[in-house]
């Protein structure tokens, strides 16, 4: 047996990222415009990167408190009680290494091996390889699509719940495809998971792109305090602090220790010069926000019209998140056309591929750039199109 054989099947088995792969083969082209990942084209501003540095200077560079430093977590509960109108206590938070971990945390305190999870698809794909990972199975519950439009068939998530089921995992506004849950589909959703008893691991990490105005409709808005939920989220989006890697989890008091022991086993907890940062970013950043989202409004409506006007693509202005999510007439293999795209005109796309069932046949584009940038994306892939 060699060294690769030898290792654990659930590592072996672990997909590699099909974003990853499009972006590792394009990643040094000159004059490329990327829009494959989740993330804007800007730097962390002055106002939470100037702290971070500061602290780090000053030595903030010991162990600190595993669930996160007291000021930050309270800063979390005067942000929540601001966008939600609900006071949650300190003990209800624990920061984390970034939205992925709190998502691994998250799965490895509510699925044991064998245990099935359902998840609304199309799905970014890391819940599921994460899920995976950890001896979960994923099932999907895929959106219905219909002339562009993306929405949830409660019948059809009741009807994916087995014995075996102990979770869902529900994403809205969603990734990849910008569709966002209504109240009644919330209402429907955490309906089912009372019934059925299972836990509801909540991404709503995109809840403030919502381009109705305000936010997006929260479970925070319906559940009650003997609710199974687990929400997760991150820094990331917001703040333009993907590199950072620091998120956090909303979870009830009672289970927030078994969440900090996983963060012990895992890093021990977020430096605390960074999270200076993410305070800076709580108390500071709303207007910084503002601006991100007026941002991706505008740059939405010039990509989707851009690509509309083609008359070769299906897709619809997203109701939520900053990606759009389009099929091109005649392609069926977007990794594939992915990779040409990025060859012939030097636009980065995620394949639809990544993103499981009922995504196979579209591409992703973070639209949350500078608008010349977006006009010039869309301008190269309608030449691309004309090509074809």
């Amino acid at each position: 047996m060699n060294q690769f054989e030898s290792l654990s099947r659930r590592a072996i088995q672990a997909p590699e990222s099909g974003i990853v792969a499009v972006v590792n083969h394009g990643r040094l082209k000159a004059g490329l415009i990327p829009l494959w990942a989740g993330e804007g084209d800007e730097k962390t501003p002055d106002f939470i990167a100037r702290p971070a540095a500061e602290a780090l200077l000053a030595g903030e560079t010991f162990y600190t408190w595993q669930r996160g430093i007291p000021e930050l977590r309270q800063a979390l509960a005067d942000y929540h009680g601001r966008l939600f109108g609900r006071q949650l206590p300190l003990d209800a938070f624990c920061v984390t290494g970034s939205g992925m971990q709190a998502i691994k945390i998250a799965i490895e305190a509510v699925v044991n091996p064998g245990d099935e999870v359902i998840q609304i698809t199309p799905a970014w794909p890391n819940f599921a390889a994460a899920l995976g990972m950890s001896g979960g199975i994923s099932v999907a519950a895929p959106l219905d699509y219909v002339e562009g439009s993306w929405s949830l068939d409660p019948d059809r998530l009741a009807a994916a719940i087995t014995p075996k089921t102990r979770a869902i995992f529900f994403n809205s506004p969603s990734n990849p495809t910008g569709w966002t849950a209504t109240p009644e589909d919330l209402t429907a959703v955490l309906e089912l998971a009372r019934k059925h008893g299972l836990w509801i691991i909540a991404d709503e990490i995109y809840t403030r792109f919502f381009y109705a105005g305000g936010r997006a409709p929260s479970f925070m808005d319906i559940m009650d305090e003997d609710d199974r939920i687990i929400f997760v989220n991150t820094f990331s989006k917001n703040w333009s602090m993907t590199g950072w890697r620091v998120g956090w989890i909303v979870a009830p008091p009672s289970i927030i220790q078994v969440l900090e022991n996983s963060v012990q086993y895992q890093t021990s907890g977020v430096p605390q010069f960074m999270q200076k940062g993410a305070l800076a970013a709580l108390e500071y950043g709303d207007a910084y926000l503002e601006t991100q989202i007026t941002k991706a409004s505008a740059a939405r409506d010039l990509f989707c019209d851009a690509l509309t006007g083609t008359n070769r693509v299906v897709t619809q202005k997203p109701d939520g998140a900053f990606y759009a999510f389009f099929r091109i007439d005649g392609i069926s293999d977007t990794k594939a056309a992915a990779i040409d795209i990025v060859d012939r005109v030097g636009v980065g796309l995620a394949p639809g591929t990544a993103f499981d069932k009922g995504g196979e046949t579209f591409f992703r584009a973070c639209f949350l750039r500078r608008l010349d940038h977006i006009e010039d994306a869309a301008g190269r892939l309608a030449d691309y199109i004309s090509s074809l």
